[in-house]
């Protein structure tokens, strides 16, 4: 398994999750959903971010994500849970589900299988199984799909979100080789820097995104922050010149307008004192398909400085080393 295989899979493994949710059998929700909680972790918790992100502006209710093992006090039968876990077997994602069954949540599961399949077969809870056998964060497509797909069979999402994923694959299919050219010229550009990503709040999951996949293919640190916070703090704290130090914006024509302007002057003010500052625009005509665009072309941005730094883009030896540490005292 070698992740640039896995990356160039991308549109593939989309066509595939969209077969899946397609097939997906998602009983009727028993009582009205007032709001909907996301719990999951790492490469399977991200994509409720960015939904939250992408569908802001469409879906009329709270769609909150939850990264740890408790969930929210306010979550009841009127909540809908996803619970998303790749491998089925992360701990704090399978405390939320245990405690969102005692509170009679709605829940809905994501896995490839392991305890958190058993445990729906258990309690009769929906779930939907999709294919395992990659690292979690190499399965973006197959979760984040299905996401969509059950808010659609709840009656909480229109489908107009089908013609989108149809049209994000056409493009990456269609500009697959710009994105490779794009990503290794900006992989050149942080090779040996600290990068530092910002982008429009309303891509945040993106942002996060693209950290973690540095994080773990490139083995870097990297911080990443939003327009317009960032300049109620952060942008403070660009005083000194830092050559160790390179910039990313992640853009996108469609920006709330004030929020370009904001950025314009964050970049005028960054370039000063960052050794490189770069901007990555967005391609596509909706936010879903913005997104999958700027992950994709930075998810190969992640492995090309892998391969720059000489590292190994699948190896996560000390987070396998922390499960195995947890293991000998289990939840």
């Amino acid at each position: 398994m070698k992740m640039d295989d896995l990356i160039q899979g991308f549109p593939a493994q989309l066509k595939r999750a969209i077969e899946i949710g397609e097939s997906a059998k998602i009983g009727k929700n028993k009582f009205p959903i007032r709001n909907i909680l996301i719990s999951g972790l790492g490469g399977s918790g991200i994509g409720g971010t960015i939904l939250a992100n992408v569908l802001r502006d469409d879906v009329a209710m709270p769609i909150l994500v939850n990264k740890e093992y408790q969930i929210p006090a306010y979550v009841n039968e009127n909540t809908l849970v996803i619970i998303s876990s790749y491998s089925g077997n992360t701990e704090e994602t399978l405390s939320a589900l245990m405690q969102a069954f005692k509170k009679n949540a709605q829940i809905v599961c994501i896995t490839s299988g392991g305890l958190v399949q058993e445990y729906a077969e258990t309690n009769d809870i929906d779930y939907v199984l999709i294919d395992g056998g990659a690292p979690p964060r190499s399965a973006f497509g197959q979760s984040f799909v299905q996401l969509l797909y059950i808010m659609h069979h709840l009656g909480l999402l229109e489908d107009g979100f089908k013609k989108y994923l149809q049209e994000a694959i056409t493009l990456l299919e269609s500009e697959e080789a710009d994105i490779k050219a794009q990503a290794k010229n900006i992989a050149q550009k942080l090779n040996g820097k600290i990068p530092v990503i910002y982008s429009d709040a309303k891509f945040e999951g993106v942002c996060i995104r693209f950290r973690q996949q540095i994080n773990e293919n490139s083995k870097m640190l990297c911080w990443h922050h939003v327009v317009p916070e960032m300049n109620h703090n952060e942008l403070v704290g660009w005083r000194e010149k830092n050559e160790q130090i390179a910039v990313v914006f992640l853009r996108n024509n469609k920006d709330f307008e004030r929020n370009q302007e904001r950025m314009e002057f964050t970049k005028e003010v960054v370039s000063q004192y960052a050794s490189d500052v770069v901007e990555i625009y967005s391609k596509g005509d909706y936010d879903l398909i913005r997104s999958i665009y700027l992950i994709h072309l930075t998810d190969w941005v992640s492995f090309y400085l892998a391969e720059l730094k000489g590292v190994d883009a699948i190896e996560i030896n000390v987070i396998n080393k922390l499960k195995s540490k947890l293991a000998e005292n289990p939840f």
